[in-house]
């Protein structure tokens, strides 16, 4: 890694420096959190027993600002995405502090995705799946990437439910897309440069965050995440470090499908789409194993997998990647029908009663 220089700078040092920020910045942000009662308290839908500091995303985000100054170049792009950040993080910081209505999260999801997609100009020129070329007029490109920022943004906020869940799949995502950037010689693309700024920032945190965390990410980090992932994913259709946009919704599988699956459940159920529940993906994982560790880890390796299966399709090897990936899907929707992720089995309603 040493020896793998982005834009002058040591890979090394690119990842270190937020590293070291995000870890040391945590221990302030806890004090923050507390003194101003930024605090999540325990209930019948969450996993932990006290009330724990939120607002871990202010850490992540700062080691960010100090890793993109140092190793970063400006363009109009990168302050369209500075500038959506901020409303990111502002809305969260909001939300965690006191609890923001859902349709107003909305809303300022939606105008940080526009200034990155109008102002920076950042959208699908076209989209490609699976070798499948889809050609929109601008307008529809332009709609689909807000569309698509919006749902990322809520998708790794919807999974953050377990100690080091969206801290942990994220940092998956930052190291794949560098991965893909380094075997596709693309390092000097904007997204690995700041796929490598947040994978630092996000494992600084991590360290914090995991099991059993002593700080939550919150809101705060939750979207910024999720906003830096979709952005990063934008980026990658510019340089081609992504070539489909199969392969940022297969390392993100578990995230997205879980909140697909999410939203057919409450609407089975009739309950509105954005009611809080305990029948996530995650959730389900810990009945099985009584422990959140044990939980996290067979995420991770998860997502390890469908990254490493990305990683292979990007390679050329198409054949053989779509295969995995089906058998994977496979193995994912027996876990499915076994669980309550969709609806309740009766024999679990039976173990429930007795």
């Amino acid at each position: 890694m040493m020896n793998l220089v982005v834009n002058g700078h040591s890979v090394f040092y690119i990842i270190l420096v937020p590293f070291v920020t995000s870890l040391i910045l945590t221990f302030l942000v806890k004090k923050i959190a507390k003194h101003i009662n930024a605090m999540d308290i325990p209930n019948e839908r969450k996993v932990h027993k006290k009330p724990i500091p939120r607002l871990g995303g202010l850490a992540v985000f700062a080691a960010f600002l100090l890793g993109y100054i140092l190793y970063g170049n400006i363009s109009t792009q990168m302050i369209s995405i500075l500038i959506g950040g901020f409303v990111i993080i502002l809305t969260g910081i909001v939300d965690d502090i006191n609890s923001v209505p859902a349709r107003y999260k909305f809303l300022f999801q939606t105008i940080a995705a526009a200034i990155v997609v109008f102002y920076g100009k950042l959208y699908f020129n076209n989209l490609t799946i699976l070798g499948l070329t889809l050609i929109f007029p601008t307008w529809i490109n332009m709609l689909l990437s807000v569309f698509f920022i919006v749902a990322i943004i809520n998708a790794i906020n919807l999974i953050d439910g377990l100690d080091g869940l969206s801290s942990g799949i994220s940092s998956i995502y930052f190291l794949t897309i560098a991965i893909l950037g380094f075997t596709l010689n693309s390092l000097g693309g904007l997204d690995v440069i700041l796929s490598l700024i947040m994978l630092g920032s996000t494992l600084g945190f991590l360290v914090h965050n995991f099991p059993p965390a002593k700080i939550f990410i919150g809101d705060t980090g939750s979207m910024f995440l999720g906003f830096m992932i979709s952005v990063i994913a934008l980026l990658g259709y510019k340089v081609a470090t992504i070539t489909s946009i199969i392969i940022p919704l297969i390392i993100l599988f578990i995230p997205i499908f879980d909140t697909i699956l999410a939203i057919v459940r409450r609407i089975i159920k009739r309950e509105s789409i954005g009611h809080p529940d305990k029948e996530h993906f995650h959730h389900q994982l810990l009945k099985m194993t009584s422990s959140p560790t044990k939980t996290i880890l067979i995420i991770y390796l998860i997502n390890i997998i469908f990254a490493a299966i990305s990683i292979l399709y990007v390679l050329g090897d198409d054949k053989i990647a779509i295969s995995l990936y089906v058998i994977m899907m496979i193995f994912f929707l027996y876990i499915v029908l076994k669980t309550n992720i969709l609806y309740e089995h009766k024999d679990h309603k039976k173990v429930g009663k007795k």
